[in-house]
């Protein structure tokens, strides 16, 4: 399993949650962030804003479908066609172990909304 963390545009985060839901993935936290990227923060005038909001979303899924959960949060998140410095980042990290606090059990893969109804 992969864990996909996405920080995002605030303004663009329903639409990368919606395109992960349509992906087949619905289970996504998201967490109202701050900072800067590599332009360090945002110049107005005499006002540098170095801490900027962002969202981001996190999301887990069996490492076979990385490709296609990247591909929709890639489509969603940029904020024109070429996209643009602000954008976000993906960072892509392994999973070791899952487990559901309710109960205790140990997942071996988190399921997909086709496995699920199939279930």
């Amino acid at each position: 399993m992969i864990m996909i963390r996405a920080i995002v545009r605030p303004e663009k985060s329903a639409a990368v949650m919606q395109g992960l839901f349509e992906a087949g993935y619905p289970g996504v936290t998201k967490v109202s962030v701050v900072g800067r990227g590599k332009q360090r923060g945002l110049k107005v005038g005499d006002v540098t804003y170095d801490e900027l909001p962002k969202e981001m979303l996190i999301v887990v899924v069996p490492d076979a479908d990385k490709d296609f959960a990247l591909k929709a949060i890639l489509e969603n998140a940029k904020s024109s066609e070429k996209g643009s410095f602000g954008d976000g980042k993906i960072f892509i990290s392994k999973i070791d172990e899952v487990y559901t606090v309710s109960t205790g059990a140990k997942e071996t893969e988190p399921m997909s909304v086709e496995a699920e109804k199939e279930a």
